[in-house]
């Protein structure tokens, strides 16, 4: 098994070479610019809560999350909009600089890669991130084995993909119902799976923050990626193990029900907090309101 929550310490060398300027809008479409796109069918319409937490112990906040809703027609029907949340790893400010990275970098390769799918799209933008945020770990001897989780949401149309590595969840509450999309790329996780572990045992088990994919550390990943179609109300849920380590799926669900996106974020990250928030918490909510069709003079 390979462990992706390794430790490093930092001694300032080449601290200019972490470059974690915001990106800008410019960058994301600029492959775009020159690309003929026939005009989306329909367009999501959403409402968005996020809330990012320190938790009750943590010094400094290791997640990241971040979202792009562009207006152009062409850049729409062909990516959509992308959310995305990652939960850094490798102490001494080395993990929330891995999540920078890799937020940034799945951000801009995204929007500017020439892949024809989506889904094609994600995964090169992932292999790029893994790619960079490795080539500035080797760079910097205080980020040596840095790493971070990652779960990115592309709504495309009527279509909502999915692509992931690590830990993070992403949750499609429909109706009454709650279902983990995305499986964690964890030893226990994978054990359970297996059928060697029950649940219990898992969530018992001394190895349960050991994580068997992500960004970062390993030369080659393999994200999972998927697609699901959409439906008027659906609500996707993603989030860091802060929040799932100490709130059940069910009552994710019942937190979640009945709130507007950011109030049913601030709930769920205070109730992550009363009950000990051991680890940064990170939750990001997107409401599929409905499906508009694109207007014919646009």
């Amino acid at each position: 098994m390979t462990d992706c929550s390794g430790d490093s310490g930092s001694n300032g060398m080449d601290e200019d070479l972490e470059i974690t300027a915001r990106f800008s809008r410019q960058e994301l479409v600029r492959g775009w610019r020159e690309r003929t796109c026939a005009p989306p069918r329909v367009v999501p319409v959403t409402r968005l809560g996020l809330k990012t937490d320190l938790g009750a112990v943590r010094e400094n906040n290791e997640d990241k999350a971040e979202f792009y809703e562009p207006n152009d027609a062409g850049v729409l029907a062909s990516r959509g909009a992308l959310y995305v949340v990652a939960d850094g790893m490798g102490g001494h400010a080395a993990g929330q600089i891995a999540a920078e990275l890799a937020i940034k970098k799945v951000l801009s390769e995204y929007y500017d890669g020439t892949a024809d799918s989506p889904g094609q799209a994600l995964l090169d933008a992932f292999e790029v991130a893994n790619e960079h945020v490795r080539s500035v770990a080797r760079a910097i001897p205080g980020r040596s084995g840095m790493g971070t989780t990652l779960t990115a949401l592309a709504l495309v149309e009527d279509q909502a993909v999915l692509c992931h590595v690590g830990d993070s969840r992403a949750y499609l509450i429909r109706g009454d119902q709650i279902r983990q999309v995305s499986e964690d790329h964890s030893w226990v996780a994978e054990q359970v799976r297996a059928g060697a572990l029950t649940e219990a045992e898992a969530e018992s088990s001394p190895y349960r923050n050991v994580i068997t994919q992500c960004i970062g550390p390993l030369a080659e990943i393999a994200p999972d990626i998927s697609a699901v179609e959409t439906q008027p109300g659906d609500r996707w849920l993603l989030c860091t193990d802060g929040l799932t380590g100490h709130v059940a799926d069910h009552e994710l669900l019942a937190v979640a029900s009945g709130q507007s996106p950011s109030e049913a974020c601030r709930r769920l990250v205070e109730l992550a907090n009363s009950r000990g928030g051991r680890d940064n918490i990170t939750v990001m909510i997107v409401d599929i309101t409905g499906l508009a069709p694109w207007p014919e003079s646009s």
